[in-house]
């Protein structure tokens, strides 16, 4: 049952709520009544007009329910727009605003060396050129006192240079303005005062957070993609309208919770990653109802894999990601962003990842992706490059006749074109040689991320499940699973279009981060509990907001780091606001909290050393309906239908197979099916190899145990 807040507008509920997750090759639609009755529809994702693919598939999968588009409650959506805009610079015309004397701080970046000995070495390019980018006399200290009164006559070449270029956005980012906004706000006001229809975006309000590079770099981002996202997001609802929606619209934000279309045109920049943390959000709720304490979320679509570690049904967290990364997706090559995140790893690894041969005669996978348009070769709209896709196709993988629930007929002429063309001639490979060797590298990359992802974070695979979902990851499940010495697999039901359902599970939540330096010693406990106070009531104010009623559940954490350090880590800090009659039992639990956190990323904690603040979180939230993760309808316990036959190869062994293929509605509770199998349905395909054996648990999910030795 959905919040009373969450009501259609004529106040009368259906049960029905539809997620919308508009990826760069297919949009993934799933609608679900609270009784537990699903319906899906996946589609190629129109990149000139992204709210196609929602309205085609909200009306496909209502026709499927014998509803209408008008009976749905509530829609909830997320989409790549503002990262295609921010990585394909088609954003706004924009202009930034900052302190005198720190014009080229985007320019100059951390003036930190990702890679030590290139020299070579290229960034991206501002999102802001230098010419658009002006100062204005004003001067803060760290702590928010005026130093230099702000001149309002520096701010003529402002105005005049907006109204001069066509300025449709404005970034303002003064020095210190996280203590105290009172000159951006100032600025600010000015501005609309002569252009009151302009987008405007305030570090103090988009990143109030120490370090002015990373403010800086957010808030422009921000106010890069705010046009682009706002007409979106109107247009949508416009659309929706019109075809009788009546209900609520949300948007899936980075870190794993709803927000109104309001909020999210206020903060686009908090949308980047809005897609994959609906399927961090999905198989976190997987994981809990297998009872899996220790899992890892490997969500593959058509144009990237995702790889998320989540303990006791927690996702990572993280108030920092890079755009845009330039270097073999190398940290530090890219734009930072300063938001709250779901922590994962991304990398170019999907089923429209072009494949080639490199000087050194090596088979590569991606970055580049063949997208929706024109899309792999066997969707014969125009592709010519060697896709994932087709290699998998290829080798029997896919069934031509029912890729993407048959509205994509495959083209194996095309595939196999394509894949003779960019791999089989350059290494005098044959025809399925050369497919294999992409699904073999494609799956070492994706296992050589997740490898890389844990150790960064002091995490193992030991006793972890993978959930596989999206379009790709069940194909290649078994495969990672393998190299990564993880030995149970859960496919969830629906998986071909999980993040569209994690947008389901997902609460409404915002979270705030402010910066407030302080060392453990002399800590501050009067300025500590004040600004905790004010970020609970500034986050609980958008929660309120957007779900209707007072957050279920605030939580407070802390950035901290030994004195001399240059970086910090999340440490969780106790439910209560700290009092001076707790002061030193809040200061101890603190201090504990962080050596436990310390040891799990680095080692045993150093002793001795003082213990510093650097910024401080606040996330409310309240779940989105009345019942967390809604149970889909049980199965019942009957014998498994006759299976087909199709040759397949071994991701292995590279060997072909006879290879059962069942359809997935025809698999039953706890009957179970050994490898080689393909488990088909709707949008998707399971590979069980040798060795494995599926089952289906009550609620649909498939689950692979490996019972053979690893030869990876």
């Amino acid at each position: 049952m959905q919040n009373d807040s969450a009501l259609p507008d004529n106040g009368k509920r259906s049960g029905w709520r539809l997620g919308a997750d508009i990826g760069g090759t297919f949009t993934d639609i799933a609608l679900e009544h609270e009784d537990g009755r699903f319906f899906s529809a996946k589609l190629l994702t129109a990149t000139n007009k992204p709210e196609r693919g929602v309205l085609e598939g909200a009306t496909a999968a209502c026709e499927q329910a014998g509803i209408a588009v008008g009976d749905i409650d509530q829609i909830i959506h997320g989409a790549t727009l503002a990262t295609n805009a921010l990585i394909e610079r088609r954003g706004a015309e924009t202009l930034f605003v900052t302190t005198a004397g720190f014009r080229d701080v985007l320019e100059m970046g951390s003036e930190s060396r990702f890679d030590q000995y290139d020299l070579n070495i290229v960034k991206p390019d501002p999102l802001v050129c230098r010419a658009r980018r002006l100062t204005v006399q004003e001067r803060l200290d760290v702590e928010g006192n005026v130093l230099i009164p702000l001149d309002s006559q520096s701010l003529e070449p402002v105005l005049a240079a907006i109204d001069a270029e066509g300025i449709d956005s404005v970034a303002i980012g003064l020095l210190h303005s996280y203590s105290n906004p009172a000159h951006e706000l100032k600025v600010r006001d000015a501005i609309l005062a002569h252009f009151p229809d302009l987008f405007i975006s305030l570090s103090s309000e988009v990143s109030p957070e120490m370090r002015e590079y990373a403010r800086f770099s957010t808030t422009v981002a921000n106010a890069y993609v705010q046009p682009v996202v706002a007409v979106y997001l109107r247009r949508l609802e416009s659309a929706l309208g019109a075809r009788g929606f009546q209900g609520v619209m949300m948007v899936m934000l980075s870190n794993g919770g709803l927000t109104t279309p309001d909020t999210a045109i206020r903060f686009p920049v908090r949308l980047v990653e809005s897609g994959p943390a609906g399927g961090a959000i999905y198989a976190a709720s997987v994981a809990a109802k297998t009872g899996d304490a220790k899992a890892l979320s490997f969500d593959m679509g058509g144009t990237t894999a995702k790889i998320c570690l989540i303990d006791d049904g927690e996702p990572q967290a993280a108030r920092d990601f890079e755009i845009d990364r330039a270097y073999r997706f190398k940290r530090g090559s890219g734009l930072p962003l300063r938001i709250p995140v779901i922590e994962m790893v991304e990398i170019g690894a999907g089923g429209g990842s072009l494949c080639g041969v490199d000087l050194l005669g090596r088979i590569t996978v991606g970055p580049r992706s063949a997208g929706s348009q024109p899309g792999p070769a066997c969707y014969a709209r125009g592709g010519t490059g060697a896709t994932v896709t087709d290699a998998n196709a290829i080798l029997g993988r896919i069934d031509p006749e029912k890729f993407a629930d048959g509205t994509i007929q495959l083209d194996l002429a095309a595939a196999a074109n394509a894949v003779r063309k960019d791999i089989g001639r350059p290494l005098d490979l044959d025809i399925s040689t050369a497919a294999a060797g992409i699904t073999e590298m494609v799956d070492e990359n994706m296992a050589n991320a997740a490898r890389e992802h844990a150790v960064e974070h002091g995490k193992d695979f030991d006793g972890r499940t993978m959930i596989a979902f999206g379009g790709c990851a069940p194909l290649h499940a078994a495969r990672v699973a393998e190299k990564l010495n993880i030995s149970r697999i859960v496919v969830p039901h629906g998986a071909g279009v999980g993040s569209a359902i994690g947008f389901l599970r997902a609460p409404v939540a915002f979270e705030v981060a402010r910066s407030l330096y302080q060392q453990i010693e002399t800590l501050d406990l009067d300025a500590v509990a004040h600004l905790l106070t004010d970020m609970e009531a500034e986050a609980a104010a958008f929660v309120q907001t957007a779900g209707g009623r007072s957050p279920e559940q605030v939580r407070y954490g802390t950035y901290m780091r030994y004195n001399g350090q240059s970086h910090e880590i999340l440490v969780p800090l106790p439910e209560t606001i700290p009092e001076p009659a707790i002061g030193e039992v809040w200061k101890t639990a603190v201090s504990q909290a962080y050596g436990i956190a310390y040891e799990a990323q680095y080692g045993p904690p150093i002793d001795g050393v003082p213990l510093e603040f650097v910024a401080w979180t606040v996330r409310a939230e309240c779940k989105a309906g009345g019942k967390a993760d809604r149970e889909a309808r049980k199965v019942s316990d009957r014998e498994t239908s006759a299976p087909r036959h199709r040759d397949i190869r071994d991701p292995g062994t590279g060997e072909a197979l006879r290879t059962a293929v069942v359809d997935r509605d025809a698999l039953f509770v706890e009957h179970p099916l050994e490898g080689p199998a393909i488990v088909v349905e709707a949008q998707t395909s399971t590979i069980i190899p040798p060795g494995y054996v599926a089952t289906t648990d009550q609620d649909r999910s498939l689950i692979l145990t490996r019972t053979r030795e690893d030869h990876s």
